[in-house]
């Protein structure tokens, strides 16, 4: 399979399991679904509490007004919190809420549990060839991050 086929079939595979995850895990769900932007965002602030949105939306690759309307829908559901930014009175930087802890979790947990029970039903080399694909997935997803900042400088 030449670069291009890989490339379109490897797309085409992550992308139907990302789907077949995220059916199931909303379907399960006993809170009103999250957007995808929206669990970017809240991952995001997870990962580095008190970021602005500036940053934010830099980091996430949206519009700053965008990311704006994000915080406003997730501040007023409970699961974001905004805090004047001490060196800088005009900014806010973002916090995530115990809820939002809480939902993080349960979802991870969940998502854990679905991709764990699909392999149980895998052959053990079917179990040995994604854990092989692993490091080479991270390693694809921080060549494709350094081109979007390379691309992002140059545009």
């Amino acid at each position: 399979m030449d670069h291009e086929g890989l490339a379109d079939a490897l797309a085409g595979q992550l992308n139907g399991v990302r789907r077949v995850l995220r059916r199931q895990l909303r379907a399960g769900l006993a809170v009103p679904a999250l957007t995808g932007s929206q669990v970017e965002l809240l991952r995001l602030v997870e990962s580095a509490p008190g970021t602005g949105v500036s940053a934010a939306a830099a980091q996430l690759r949206l519009a700053g007004n965008s990311v704006s309307t994000l915080v406003n829908q997730l501040t007023e559901a409970g699961l974001l919190r905004r805090e004047q930014d001490p060196a800088d009175r005009r900014s806010a930087r973002l916090f995530l809420t115990a809820a939002a802890v809480a939902r993080l979790d349960a979802w991870r947990q969940a998502r854990i549990s679905l991709l764990a029970g699909a392999l149980d039903e895998l052959g053990e080399d079917e179990r040995l060839a994604l854990a092989a694909a692993v490091p080479a997935l991270a390693r694809l997803a921080d060549v494709l991050s350094q081109q979007g900042s390379a691309d992002g400088q140059r545009g």
